[in-house]
């Protein structure tokens, strides 16, 4: 028996971590998602690939070292004096060893390499951009949860208070204070909130779903940590769009990224241009060869290899007189890119201008938004309160309080959408301010 009991508190603190390790936080949402997410990891590897580049480069500048070796035979008879032949194994061997070296070509690999060193810092800062936006979209989908959570709540509260007024009524009923028809009534609104409350939970369903394939977890037990959402003041609105457009300007990764590009255009042209200069190189070769035969002693064929060994050092000057207009095709071409990548830059300006004004404006609305929906919710509580005392006095009908009833779950839930609503517009102007 006390094994058993020791068994089953075992199995059920093991239950009780698991699911409580499943219930996640914002931050080890975000985390995760920064560490696992495949996008990023992509990215990451294209940074190790920019990273070789850059090795490979460097090596432009090393001279190319290569060896060689071949040899040859030949089996059967010859004829070794007039008459006479003997049976022979004839071998021949050769050794080789060179290098050669760049020693000017326009500059080329001077551009290669901060071509690769460019791109690399260019890759890192669209890593950045990437892991920017998938926080914020975690961070949002988050809040989406936790809206329909919200909701949720709401329904779960109208169906207990629905399930309320039917006992009520049909005790009002069965006295004769009321007529059947208002039982009927109070049953189909009492039905409604329970279709509302499936919609509810399909909701809230479908928003923790997204969340656990954006994070690329399974979603049984798959829960987050209900965090208290401060009501939204004045105090969390930014007074003026002008800093937050000066910063984005500023640290944007977007911003780096159309810069980066532009100086990788221009090391482009050129490494265009350096085709129009000559291409100087030099190198150096050592070369031993040997015969030997079963006729040959081995001091004859160390000898040979002594012998004929020799050097040779050899200059290469190229100068480029015309090769059918392909350099200058290819020096216009990059020219007219550093054109395409300077629009692109005016263009991710102007975009990210536009995006921040309007998360800023949309911000502004959302707040007066929340505050109205605020001063609604009171009104329409105080005007249901008045209308459950009238309809306890018997001054007002089961329909009038219904509509009375139905006004102010719109005005909960218009908060509710109002509140979170303003709390994502705010986030947008956060993460353009580089907060996460």
């Amino acid at each position: 028996m006390k094994q058993i009991i020791i068994l089953t508190t075992y199995f059920f603190l093991i239950s009780t971590s698991y699911a409580q390790n499943n219930i996640w936080t914002l931050e080890q949402c975000v985390k995760h998602a920064l560490e696992n997410n495949i996008t990023i990891l992509q990215a990451q590897n294209s940074l190790l690939s920019s990273e070789q580049d850059i090795v490979s480069a460097k090596g432009n500048f090393l001279p190319a070292v290569n060896s060689n070796i071949s040899g040859g035979a030949s089996l059967g008879n010859i004829e070794v004096f007039p008459g006479e032949f003997r049976d022979r194994e004839f071998y021949s061997t050769s050794l080789g060893l060179g290098f050669s070296q760049s020693v000017f070509n326009g500059f080329r690999n001077i551009n290669l390499l901060n071509q690769s060193k460019l791109s690399l810092e260019r890759n890192q800062y669209e890593l950045e951009k990437l892991k920017d936006d998938i926080s914020l979209n975690v961070a949002n989908t988050y809040l989406n949860v936790l809206f329909n959570k919200e909701n949720l709540d709401l329904a779960n509260s109208q169906v207990e208070f629905s399930k309320f007024q039917v006992s009520q009524v049909q005790t009002l009923v069965e006295a004769g204070s009321e007529p059947m028809s208002t039982l009927i009534e109070t049953q189909a609104t009492y039905s409604r909130d329970i279709q509302n409350l499936t919609i509810a939970e399909n909701s809230h369903v479908l928003s923790l779903l997204s969340l656990s394939q954006l994070l690329q977890l399974p979603f049984e037990n798959f829960d987050v940590e209900v965090v208290q959402i401060d009501a939204p003041s004045a105090n969390l609105m930014y007074d003026d769009v002008a800093p937050i457009i000066n910063y984005a300007m500023e640290n944007r990764n977007e911003i780096k990224v159309a810069e980066r590009d532009i100086e990788l255009s221009k090391l482009s042209t050129k490494i265009s241009k350096s085709a129009y200069l000559p291409n100087i190189s030099m190198g150096y070769g050592f070369n031993a060869s040997a015969n030997f035969s079963n006729l040959t002693s081995d001091d004859q064929f160390i000898d040979q290899l002594n012998d004929n060994k020799g050097h040779s050092v050899n200059m290469n000057i190229s100068i480029p007189i015309f090769n059918r207009n392909q350099t200058k095709a290819q020096v216009n071409k990059s020219k007219i890119q550093e054109e395409t990548t300077n629009l692109a830059l005016d263009q991710v300006k102007i975009n990210l201008v536009s995006t921040v004004q309007r998360a800023f404006t949309d911000a502004k609305a959302a707040f007066r938004a929340y505050e109205a929906a605020k001063l609604s919710l009171g009104s329409q509580e105080l005007a249901f309160e008045n209308s459950k005392q009238r309809f306890n006095l018997g001054a007002l009908n089961s329909f009038d309080l219904e509509q009375s009833r139905i006004r102010l779950l719109n005005a909960r839930s218009s908060l509710i959408n109002a509140k979170y609503d303003f709390i994502f517009k705010t986030k947008v102007l956060d993460y353009y301010l580089g907060k996460r």
